[in-house]
């Protein structure tokens, strides 16, 4: 271990001592507001994080081809978000924020680990870090410090060495977590799955299957407890391969399918898909669907569901464009996909249901990932310690029945280059106005989203005023928060 590793140890530690002693004086487990009675059991947390899944590939959001019942059901019983948005467009930076309530860009993880930097570009990526430093809090750590038993089950992401996994970020039992950011093993979602922290089950085993057995044992065995169950399927991410069990219904669904119009559209110098006609892709989906609802079912059958805050959303929008065909999906109406700073990369689905809360309840207000750690700490009943989630706000309003929160702007910061075809850039959302400014050209686009979903209109040259408050309101965030820019490449050569 570095010394520099040791001194952020000792200096978790000290902000445990203090989260554990505020814990100490916060006993109560009711979600709407502080109880006045004492030692009530705080609410457990079952947390699910679907890795590239669209925000257009569900049922309740417009699917008639992906089959999901399980999550249509969820979103009618509690808060269905349909303005809710990952940090980044890609997965590791908004993992990172998950787990800190702060943006990528404080954190200085930008990228997915370990990223790409291709030395032949106009720019050259901000060097970024390839692990979530140990000094940071996570939620894990903050809950398991209240008294909560934690698992991981999944993919992390968020390390490339064990010494930064997810037993040493708060969570007591690691379940497949460590450095890769897809399946790995020969068998990719089926046995044998080549992973440290999921030993090999019986052959034919389902990966999405396994994390679900493994957080309903985990369950069982903790009921008596508060608990985080952090479930974050490899599903649906790359490699593209079926469920069998599910792989000829859906192949039937799609011989039946009349898709009309373009298959695909140019982004750029990408391709971006519009049809959602992937067979292979839909199991994928149906299968998590099926396990969520196995999840939720056990939860009903140990009568836990009355003290279970759960939450449902995905880590980037799904990959709908690439340099050539092939993407898996299609984000539509929304623009380009994972990768992109355009909708169809960044807002993803979101659903929560809380003990006692609003149900039925679509809500319009944007969010993002930041503000998922402290909205669980709220509706804990937990006060969050020193230099923690700075940047995320409580989501509780929302639940109560709110339509609005104390926030000024959305922000994304993407200083890197992308397979899907993405260069360098950022973007803000204020209100129904969002701004993405592109660094090779040094161009911006503006969009008015209430009246153009699609990001087809820009505006930038039709309102110079709005132009101009959100570009200055973007650079002023990049600079409190410390955000690393590209550098121009020396050995660039521009093609004749």
């Amino acid at each position: 271990m570095t010394a520099a590793q040791s001194e952020a140890i000792n200096r978790r530690q000290f902000l445990k001592t203090i989260g554990a002693a505020a814990a100490a004086f916060g006993l109560t487990g009711c979600v709407c507001a502080p109880c006045k009675c004492a030692a009530v059991r705080r609410p457990n947390v079952v947390f699910f994080l679907v890795d590239d899944l669209g925000w257009a590939d569900l049922g309740y959001q417009g699917s008639s081809f992906y089959k999901t019942p399980n999550l249509d059901r969820l979103a009618a019983s509690g808060v269905c978000f349909t303005d809710a948005y990952a940090s980044c467009p890609v997965c590791s930076p908004s993992r990172a924020s998950l787990m800190t309530g702060k943006y990528p860009t404080r954190l200085n993880i930008t990228d997915w680990i370990p990223g790409d930097n291709p030395q032949n570009r106009q720019l050259l990526g901000s060097a970024d870090l390839h692990n979530l430093p140990l000094e940071e809090v996570t939620l894990a750590e903050t809950l398991r410090d209240a008294g909560y038993k934690t698992l991981f089950a999944g993919k992390w992401h968020l390390g490339e060495t064990k010494e930064f996994w997810p037993e040493q970020q708060g969570f007591d039992i690691n379940k497949g977590g460590w450095a890769t950011g897809s399946p790995y093993g020969p068998g990719k979602y089926y046995v044998p799955y080549g992973n440290p922290r999921l030993e090999d089950g019986p052959q034919g085993e389902y990966l999405t299957d396994r994390l679900t057995d493994e957080s309903i044992r985990f369950i069982k065995e903790n009921k008596d407890s508060p608990f985080l169950v952090y479930l974050s399927f490899y599903a649906v991410h790359a490699p593209i391969i079926p469920c069998k069990r599910l792989i000829d219904e859906n192949k039937a669904r799609a011989r039946e399918l009349n898709c009309t119009g373009p298959a695909s559209v140019k982004e750029h110098d990408a391709v971006t898909k519009l049809h959602q006609d992937n067979a292979d892709y839909a199991s994928m989906v149906q299968a998590m669907d099926e396990n969520v609802g196995r999840l939720l079912t056990a939860l009903d059958e140990l009568k836990l569901t009355d003290n279970t805050i759960i939450v449902f959303t995905s880590d980037n929008g799904g990959l709908s464009t690439l340099y050539g065909p092939g993407s898996p999906t299609s984000n539509a109406p929304l623009r380009a996909g994972k990768g992109w700073c355009y909708e169809g990369g960044i807002r993803v689905p979101a659903i929560l249901r809380v003990p006692n809360g609003k149900t039925g309840i679509t809500c319009d207000v944007p969010i993002t990932s930041i503000d998922y750690y402290p909205t669980i700490l709220d509706l804990a009943g937990l006060n969050a310690g020193p230099g923690q989630h700075l940047d995320g706000v409580s989501l509780a309003p929302l639940l109560k029945g709110k339509n609005s929160l104390v926030r000024e702007a959305i922000f994304w910061h993407y200083p890197h280059y992308h397979g899907s075809g993405w260069t360098p850039g950022a973007a803000v959302r204020a209100g129904d106005w969002k701004l993405i400014e592109f660094y090779e050209d040094n161009t911006v686009e503006l969009y008015n989203l209430k009246d153009d979903l699609g990001e087809k209109n820009n505006l930038a040259k039709a309102n110079p005023k709005k132009n101009k408050e959100l570009l200055d309101m973007l650079h002023r965030w990049q600079k409190e928060t410390g955000a690393e820019m590209p550098t121009p490449n020396p050995h660039y050569k521009k093609k004749p």
